[in-house]
């Protein structure tokens, strides 16, 4: 099944469907700005799927439409739809939506301050999110998450304040946080950043391993392509708005096919001496306000020409491969 291709229904096969979707800003004039275009793609359970493109292009303003997280009323879903385990996400009622959100759906998001509440300590914090179990339960799977995120001094942890713990400390509590309830689909925003190599691969092995033993779906958005290289199955690659290429994450990185990824995948250090030979893509991620109908990446792409002034149709160029590029073909040449 083409994962672009908008429907009213979800395979038995896909715990998530994201179809069409686009997000749009409304502007001091009233005006609303479209800042992702169509955007579509599908999670399987234990699937990870990775989201992956420079900073501003709508990756985490996507994230966050599908769980209508996004500021009211500047931002809104303009079209598309977000189905989950068979529920519409984007028009479920506002009450079936907290419940499915922090329980079914957990989010890991990139700024972990604004997750927390600065006037309770940790544990309470984390108590709160399982204040349903019984005591016991909730102290087994807190403490049993936290030394699986690297803590060793639980209680010592678990006593503290937010401002009174690292970035990176407060980073694992809150995948810990995402993780507590056991969710069907966890979506996290950068969740490796602040986390030094040590730490950040005991965190991604316990996301992994949450997909494979549990069949929790992971959408995972990252700058990191050596995490998705090492834990995705799928990636989609978004630039200005747009989703430009889909595809298994073995196929993208052996045969990328559209220019932008190429650009990506050429600018990550290889070896001891790629200090001396970084290759960055000229130019830089358009504003919203100045998209253009046609290809977005035109004025950074050694092929566009005339053809390119349209807007790219989606072509399936492999049984998993799906690429927005009149030039992929001559881009792989």
């Amino acid at each position: 099944m083409n994962p672009w291709i908008p429907n009213r229904g979800i395979a038995m096969s896909e715990l998530l469907r994201v179809a069409g979707m686009s997000v749009g800003f409304r502007g001091p004039q009233g005006a609303c700005l479209a800042v992702t275009d169509d955007v579509s793609f599908s999670i399987a359970p234990g699937e990870v799927f990775a989201l992956v493109g420079e900073s501003g292009c709508g990756k985490s303003v996507t994230a966050m439409g599908i769980l209508r997280l996004l500021p009211v009323p500047s931002a809104q879903v303009l079209q598309g739809y977000a189905w989950f385990a068979g529920e519409d996400l984007l028009h479920c009622s506002w009450k079936r939506l907290v419940q499915l959100r922090g329980s079914s759906i957990g989010v890991i998001f990139q700024e972990p301050t604004a997750a927390l509440n600065p006037v309770q300590s940790i544990g309470s914090q984390l108590r709160e999110c399982l204040r349903d179990y019984s005591a016991s339960e909730r102290q087994t799977r807190i403490h049993d998450l936290m030394k699986r995120a690297g803590f060793s001094d639980v209680e010592r942890v678990l006593r503290a304040f937010p401002h009174e713990m690292s970035g990176g400390m407060l980073q694992r509590v809150v995948i810990v946080m995402a993780l507590l309830r056991g969710p069907q689909l966890l979506i996290a925003d950068e969740p490796t950043t602040a986390l030094d190599v040590t730490v950040q691969a005991q965190v991604m092995e316990i996301l992994h391993g949450l997909c494979r033993e549990q069949g929790t779906g992971l959408l995972l958005i990252t700058h990191n392509l050596g995490l998705v290289a090492q834990y995705a199955d799928r990636v989609g690659v978004m630039y200005a708005g747009r989703m430009v290429e889909e595809a298994t994450v073995a196929d993208l990185l052996q045969n990328p096919a559209h220019p932008y990824t190429q650009g990506l995948l050429r600018a990550v250090p290889e070896g001891h001496d790629s200090v001396n030979s970084l290759v960055s893509i000229p130019g830089q991620v358009p504003r919203p306000q100045n998209f253009v109908p046609g290809c977005r990446f035109a004025n950074r792409c050694v092929h566009a020409d005339a053809e390119c002034e349209a807007k790219p149709a989606l072509r399936k160029i492999g049984n998993t491969h799906w690429v927005c590029c009149v030039h992929s073909q001559e881009s792989r040449e």
